[in-house]
């Protein structure tokens, strides 16, 4: 089995992203279920830029795609809530969606990059508010900028011990070490493989045990084939983590990272 906790739709900035990417991949792949959050709704650009006004989605309209990506295919697809860190706060009308599907979502999901917020900023309280009454996970990017770097994570981890944190990337292009530590210093903070080499994998397994690390991928945003290729045709990393980790590590840390570790996080 095989449970994606980091998947994407939508259109925005370079990102084209869909159900039905979603949907071939996961059966080409073997890919049993999967957690998706909506692109659109970055409010920075890649070089920090505040997205007009114009061409921004409203946190609703985004999250309420998500939701019904995950009615649709509930067996296969469960909703992460993508918050607009930036610009939007938990609403009563937002508060209403959670409410009223509430058995589609399976937590949050911020990205302190596209935001410029960082998970320890004090306009995050409200929504660990809610994450706190709904038992929901916050899932959130980390690297990539000063605001996103994973000290914040843990920082809003050790600051919320009874809301569960998913640190994606473990530091986007870094060597992923401060991401361990952290990860092995906090109970309630955990990794996720997307874009991070397996032997970093492999590393934060010895170091802070397989219970900690979750298989995230960002599919498809190299297109339908992610899981093979990258955009230039070069061999997918995930094709080590489908056919090389699992004879690399005991078969019980596979089994924690590629699926048990979600199930039981996000009680799957």
């Amino acid at each position: 089995m095989i449970i994606d906790t980091h998947m994407h739709i939508g259109t925005s900035l370079d990102f084209d992203m869909t159900e039905e990417q979603i949907l071939y991949s996961m059966e080409r792949y073997k890919i049993d279920f999967a957690l998706v959050s909506n692109t659109e709704g970055v409010e920075f650009d890649h070089m920090g830029t505040e997205i007009p006004d114009e061409f921004q989605k409203s946190q609703y309209d985004i999250n309420k795609r998500a939701i019904d990506f995950s009615k649709s295919y509930p067996d296969k697809i469960g909703a992460l809530l993508w918050i607009k860190m930036y610009n939007e706060y938990p609403d009563e009308h937002f508060l209403r969606l959670i409410r009223q599907n509430r058995d589609f979502i399976y937590g949050i999901k911020l990205h302190p990059f596209h935001s410029r917020v960082s998970p320890d900023d004090a306009r995050m309280e409200a929504w660990y508010d809610v994450c706190r009454k709904n038992n929901l996970p916050v899932v959130s990017h980390t690297g990539g900028c000063e605001k996103a770097m994973s000290r914040h994570m843990y920082n809003a981890a050790k600051l919320h011990p009874d809301i569960n944190f998913v640190m994606v990337h473990m530091d986007l292009g870094t060597d992923n070490e401060e991401a361990i530590n952290f990860i092995c210093k906090q109970p309630n903070l955990y990794g996720d493989t997307t874009w991070v080499s397996i032997e970093s994998t492999i590393k934060a397994i010895k170091r802070c045990g397989s219970e900690k690390i979750l298989f995230g991928s960002d599919n498809p945003i190299d297109g339908k084939d992610t899981f093979l290729h990258n955009k230039s045709g070069d061999r997918s990393l995930y094709q080590q983590y489908f056919n090389e980790l699992k004879n690399l590590i005991d078969n019980k840390d596979y089994e924690n990272i590629m699926y048990k570790n979600a199930q039981r996080l996000f009680m799957l």
